[in-house]
């Protein structure tokens, strides 16, 4: 069904949640603009800290609701999730400043400092929406465009996490410190939950793009709230692409790709109601642009040529080429989800190797797809796959175990739905990446995934270690000890920062940047993926979406990156399906 099928199975509140850059902002803004229209009272709410929602509303808005003088029905606010953590982290960590050490403060400081703690904080802002009536009553509709993960909504609804155990616990989960500063909250968060998982009430929008590592997190996202009862999702694939030059190689090749995407829906998730919306060139921004996503007029923009500067701008290889002035070090793709670093990893390590210099690549991509790679024998390149399941498996069975005799029921429940956050992962992971990081003294050593800044300053302490990692062991390997001196080391190792040309990928990678940053470590490059400017197209949708692009690279340029790169779709993938270099 079109997109605008979608209004009729509206409730009162909506949810839109999905991977960043898939369009949750623009679909949740143009479902609030078309329902003010209808006459509706309708508040839209973003708590996306990535949020441009005052440029697309054209409007300046605060954390309070803000009237939006072209449509008066329209009210909209910004939850500032850094700031909504910020306050957080202060109410827990103010009393024991100046009681406990100062390096034992920072340390907790830096507890509360990952993604867990921001987003249970803005889920903290916006349950008071869902569970203090008195605030929303004046409207017809409440729309967020950004929804809880099933993780923080199970990590709320167990017992354990309101009650002393969180004071008590010594076992250092990442995610336990912040719960505490939610026991006032207890009463709202409880008819905020009965609210979500309400049928009449609230509606789930799982936004997607017609690429499969969108469409797995769908499907991850749809499972997890599912099992809490948050049972009424609707599926929204938005930007679907239909080449208007058939002939064209590059429009044809990605109208084909997501095809072969959409055929490849998981099964649960192809059973929920589905919309799609289409490709549009350019970012829904103002009032009448959001109001043209529900309708069916065609999007239409004149290409315009690109400047000799656009054209010429810095190609992948000519980074490589810089690499390849050593013989060794250590080079990591970061970036999120769907933004083609493990692809670019890839890359990498075969143009190295093509230049004679011994190359080890090491991923942790679940589908490996490392056939295309060991076909080429004759290159001076080796492969290692870590499984972040198994890694992760065996460090919550360690943790677990040597917890049982000293938690009850309720707190293992709670430990255990701690060790399935995002943060334990990403520190086993990097426990295994410490060894390969090791190697890059003798040779070049290509990771496709990278520790974020606050996962380095958790591993900068010796303290902080013990309790994330290594919980009762006594001493540290030399690879663990030395891991993060290697990564802030610009010589031996070269950090990328991979995003795509449009708003939110960037906003994302900048906040990536601020985060390394507070570790110590310099990125070395940006590489801006998906570029249309740099492909052979002569279809007239992407010569006009290319143009489109341009502010976004030249915003990488100019204000985040001291380098950057870029990198062309192509419409032959050279690695596998789905590569975009």
């Amino acid at each position: 069904m079109h997109v605008s099928e979608f209004l009729s199975h509206a409730t009162r509140f909506l949810f839109f949640t999905g991977k960043g850059g898939v369009g949750k902002t623009s679909l949740a803004s143009a479902t609030a603009v078309t329902l003010a229209d209808q006459g509706n009272s309708v508040l839209l709410v973003s708590t996306d800290p990535a949020s441009n929602l005052d440029e697309v509303l054209e409007t300046q808005l605060s954390n309070a609701p803000t009237p939006i003088e072209s449509n008066p029905k329209l009210h909209a606010l910004n939850i500032d999730p850094d700031a909504a953590a910020r306050e957080y982290r202060e109410r827990i960590v103010g009393p024991i400043r100046g009681l406990l050490p100062e390096a034992t403060v920072k340390n907790i400081e830096e507890q509360l400092s990952g993604a867990c703690t921001t987003e249970i904080a803005s889920f903290n802002e916006f349950s008071n929406l869902l569970g203090t009536p008195e605030k929303v009553e004046n409207y017809d509709y409440v729309i967020l465009d950004t929804a809880p993960t099933g993780h923080t909504l199970r990590l709320l609804a167990l017992p354990a996490a309101w009650n002393d155990f969180i004071a008590e616990n010594k076992t250092g989960s990442t995610c336990l410190g912040p719960l505490s500063g939610l026991a006032d909250q207890k009463e709202i968060y409880e008819r905020a939950l009965r609210s979500l998982q309400d049928p009449k009430q609230t509606t789930i929008a799982l936004v997607t793009r017609a690429d499969l590592p969108s469409l797995k997190e769908a499907e991850r996202a749809r499972a997890e709230l599912a099992d809490l009862g948050i049972t009424r999702q609707t599926l929204i694939v938005n930007a679907v692409f239909q080449a208007e030059d058939p002939s064209d190689a590059l429009a044809s090749s990605m109208e084909e790709q997501a095809t072969t995407a959409l055929q490849q829906i998981p099964e649960r998730l192809a059973q929920l109601p589905r919309f799609q919306s289409p490709y549009r060139i350019s970012g829904l921004t103002g009032i009448n642009r959001l109001r043209d996503l529900y309708s069916k007029n065609n999007d239409t923009a004149t290409p315009r040529p690109a400047t000799e500067e656009q054209i010429n701008q810095p190609r992948i290889n000519d980074l490589v080429d810089q690499f390849a002035t050593q013989e060794s070090g250590v080079i990591m793709t970061m970036g999120k989800g769907g933004v083609g670093k493990t692809t670019l990893a890839k890359r990498i390590a075969l143009e190295l190797a093509a230049r004679g210099k011994c190359t080890h690549l090491t991923t942790t991509d679940p589908a490996n797809h490392i056939e295309d790679l060991i076909a080429n024998k004759d290159l001076p390149l080796t492969i290692s796959a870590i499984d972040p399941k198994e890694v992760t498996r065996q460090h919550v069975e360690s943790v677990l175990e040597s917890s049982r005799d000293s938690l009850d029921a309720n707190g293992l429940a709670l430990l255990e739905e701690e060790l399935s956050s995002p943060c334990i992962e990403e520190i086993a992971v990097f426990t295994a990446f410490a060894h390969e990081v090791a190697k890059g003294e003798e040779q070049f050593v290509v990771l496709d995934t990278a520790p974020t800044g606050h996962t380095l300053l958790l591993l900068d302490t010796t303290e902080a270690y013990h309790r994330e990692v290594m919980k009762n062991s006594q001493s540290l390997p030399e690879a663990v000890q030395q891991l993060l001196p290697r990564l802030r080391d610009p010589d031996f190792t070269k950090t990328l920062i991979v995003a795509l040309p449009e708003a939110t990928p960037v906003h994302e990678a900048a906040q990536l940047q601020s985060d390394l940053r507070r570790a110590g470590i310099e990125p070395a490059a940006w590489v801006v993926n998906q570029c249309i400017e740099s492909s052979e197209t002569k279809d007239p949708k992407l010569l006009a979406k290319a143009a489109y692009e341009r502010s976004f690279i030249h915003e990488v340029a100019t204000k985040h990156a001291t380098q950057y790169a870029t990198c062309p779709w192509t419409a032959t993938p050279t690695i596998h399906q789905t590569s975009i270099c």
